[in-house]
């Protein structure tokens, strides 16, 4: 019997989604890869998993394009409450989220960030809000845990950045233990950040949630802004609340492509 999977994107930020619940799917490191290769799998930056929880509505997976599983996604949690419907809350390697469908959008409750230099985490103590260190032409970022870890650059026009040479030699630095995500930010106007993001795991997308969200707090933290905050990424624009204390609320939309059918078994 076929199994069947649903191909999604949020702001280009492309997934291949699987409904887990009824029938468990066994997911490895090699199928994960094999199934988001573009030339001879289905094709994805990220394959998501949706499985039963017994602490929420439903348990989401998050694999990369390199195989690697990760905490959170908030683009792929969008696309994932269009497919549950209705609220819903999820939980995630990043702990529980609540979803809202909103018709070819979605609201989601990412939860509280997080700031300390281990829940980052990072390699050794510095301040969070001004990190005293830099790549290059990079320089004194801010980095935050918002389910996964990002470091965020403000600059004058972040489409001047080279972030594909830059991104993995950032993402990979011993600083980081679990390596990070890479965001170039640059303001656009007042309460409007332009931003580019290095995936950790994927590279380059068209867009990233979690960044968005990162920096949206970065830049509410440092003064840059007021909530809530429009963030244009290459694939679109998401809408960020947050306040001192709070959680993060991300507000953007989301695309099922198409319904397909295949046997995992042929991705290893």
């Amino acid at each position: 019997m076929a199994d069947v999977f649903h191909k999604m994107h949020g702001l280009g930020n492309d997934f291949v989604v699987i409904d887990g619940r009824a029938a468990p799917v066994d997911m490895t490191t090699a199928r994960a890869r094999g199934i988001a290769d573009r030339r001879t799998g289905i094709g994805c930056d990220q394959l998501i998993l949706i499985g039963p929880s017994d602490h929420a509505d439903a348990h989401m997976r998050i694999f990369n394009a390199d195989g690697s599983e990760v905490e959170a996604c908030g683009n792929a949690s969008r696309a994932v409450a269009l497919l549950l419907g209705g609220t819903s809350r999820v939980e995630t390697l990043g702990g529980l989220i609540t979803l809202e469908a909103l018709g070819d959008a979605a609201r989601v409750d990412m939860g509280a960030p997080r700031f300390g230099w281990d829940a980052v985490p990072l390699a050794y103590a510095m301040d969070t809000r001004d990190m005293p260190i830099g790549w290059e032409v990079l320089e004194r970022p801010s980095a935050v845990n918002v389910g996964n870890p990002h470091v965020i650059f403000f600059v004058e026009d972040a489409d001047a950045i080279d972030l594909a040479r830059l991104g993995p030699m950032i993402e990979t630095d011993p600083l980081f233990p679990h390596r990070i995500n890479v965001n170039i930010a640059s303001l656009s106007g007042p309460n409007h950040l332009k931003l580019r993001v290095w995936e950790r795991g994927a590279g380059l997308t068209q867009a990233c949630g979690t960044g968005a969200c990162a920096t949206a707090v970065a830049a509410l933290r440092r003064g840059l802004v007021t909530s809530p905050v429009r963030i244009s990424l290459p694939g679109g624009d998401l809408h960020i609340a947050w306040a001192e204390g709070g959680s993060i609320l991300m507000t953007g939309p989301a695309t099922h492509v198409f319904t397909g059918e295949t046997d995992w078994s042929r991705f290893g």
